[in-house]
């Protein structure tokens, strides 16, 4: 069956969802997450205020729309940078740790408003719509280079027995909500590789390692490297 062709209302009607997007995103790079508003993005694009609820319901939703387009983005990038590093699962886990690294800290302003959720009442985009949100789609970019190197070649993990209930509890919950399949044990290990690959590049961003180091790329590299050893990754 053919698809329905898209009307030109249609067309208009998302061409200005974009244009609005863009403007909230020029203005939170220029002015930060305080300057974005409905009133400013609508004198940006030569609007009324009003004019923009026949898009959005309030700033929330459009700060929404617009993170959601964020982590398909961020993914994109990963993504392609994971197909240029060809099918060696441990060759991609390299690319596409450096990749999120390389696009957040061009990004940084757009990386806060993924990840620090700045503004209340901002639904979490890593949960919102399940298996179909764009923030699932994100960590699967992880996840599925993660899920290769498990099954092509298994690692050492916790047995689900040592995991504490508390943990156990929620890991199980998370691997069946994704959709895994995976013992507990290579779950916790997926995030605690997760939670030292973000966690570098947030300390960066944000800028808490200055205390230290004057160039974060040397630690990344290294915590990568040991992210790697403990999946199992050859490159």
């Amino acid at each position: 069956m053919s698809t329905p062709a898209t009307s030109r209302r249609e067309r208009v009607r998302a061409a200005t969802v974009r244009e609005i997007q863009q403007a909230a995103r020029k203005l939170l790079v220029s002015e930060g997450i305080a300057g974005v508003s409905l009133r400013a993005i609508a004198r940006e694009m030569g609007m009324t205020a009003a004019a923009l609820y026949r898009y959005f319901s309030n700033l929330e939703s459009l700060l929404f729309s617009l993170c959601t387009d964020l982590y398909d983005e961020c993914r994109e990038y990963i993504e392609r940078e994971r197909d240029r590093a060809g099918d060696q699962p441990g060759d991609q886990l390299y690319a596409i740790s450096r990749a999120f690294r390389a696009w957040s800290v061009a990004h940084p302003t757009e990386f806060n408003l993924m990840f620090s959720s700045p503004v209340p009442g901002l639904k979490d985009p890593m949960k919102a719509e399940g298996a179909n949100g764009a923030g699932f789609r994100f960590a699967m970019a992880f996840g599925a280079v993660f899920g290769r190197l498990w099954s092509e070649n298994p690692f050492p993990v916790p047995a689900d027995s040592t995991i504490a209930p508390e943990l156990a509890a929620q890991l199980s919950g998370f691997v069946e909500d994704a959709g895994l399949g995976i013992p507990l044990g290579v779950a916790q290990l997926f995030l605690s590789c997760w939670i030292r690959i973000y966690g570098i590049v947030a300390l960066e961003i944000y800028g808490h390692l200055h205390f230290a180091l004057s160039d974060v790329q040397p630690m990344f590299e290294a915590e990568l490297a040991d992210v790697a050893r403990m999946l199992g990754a050859v490159v």
